[in-house]
């Protein structure tokens, strides 16, 4: 017997299902200029729309991400960045407002090796980037940690990307700065973690409209071949 319902309603299903066990994660969210879009968790069937933002990414904000700047994203390292347990792994996706089946930018942690620690990036479009959206995401990525006990967090940072680094002093509480081979490493807090007790080792910082870095992260994650 043929489904009753509709193709749109259909499409909808993955993300409800993420979005029904963070619900504070599915929501719209107001940019600077106005602007609203929609933040949900990431679903599987969003991995050709990683490889089609990757697509519109440019060099520059590929190399950031990545630290390298591949032609294409490959549509294995995709489906891992996709597939999340919203636990451990999470990704949360901003849909583009002119077309949500676009993804116009993501943010995500990984396991750090401890249960309170995690690894985080996230990339930003663009033409999208400069309007508080990478500011906004970067604090709703430690409020989704947070609710999953993840409270301490590592990033990689090129030593020339100052509008990353502001911002991380900006929104957290760095507790550890390393630089080897102009890449930063930064270990950190969010400022409302019970376990920040002090303000810890702070990088420059700039008034609260520092613009968006658009991407954040030393490595890929995924395997390099579908396991």
């Amino acid at each position: 017997m043929a489904d009753p319902r509709n193709d749109e309603d259909l499409a909808g299903e993955p993300a409800a299902r993420a979005g029904a066990g963070l619900p504070q994660c599915d929501r719209a969210l107001g940019l600077r200029d106005g602007t609203r879009v929609r933040m949900r968790p990431i679903v599987p069937e969003d991995a050709p729309k990683l490889v089609a933002l990757y697509d519109r990414l440019s060099r520059d904000t590929r190399y950031h991400r990545f630290f390298s700047a591949m032609r294409r994203l490959p549509i294995d390292w995709a489906r891992f960045l996709a597939n999340v347990d919203y636990r451990t792994r999470l990704a949360l996706v901003v849909e583009s407002p002119d077309d949500p089946g676009a993804l116009i930018a993501v943010a995500r942690y990984e396991p750090a090796g401890a249960p309170d620690t995690a690894e985080v990036a996230f990339v930003v479009q663009d033409d999208w980037q400069n309007r508080g959206l990478g500011t906004l995401l970067f604090r709703e990525l430690l409020r989704a940690a947070a609710g999953n006990g993840i409270v301490r967090f590592r990033a990689w940072v090129l030593a020339d990307n100052r509008r990353m680094l502001d911002l991380i002093a900006r929104l957290a509480r760095v507790e550890r700065r390393t630089l080897e081979q102009g890449v930063v490493e930064l270990t950190f807090t969010s400022p409302s973690s019970p376990t920040a007790s002090h303000r810890g080792v702070f990088l420059p910082q700039r008034g609260p409209d520092t613009p968006d870095s658009p991407a954040l992260d030393r490595r890929p994650t995924p395997p390099t071949a579908p396991p």
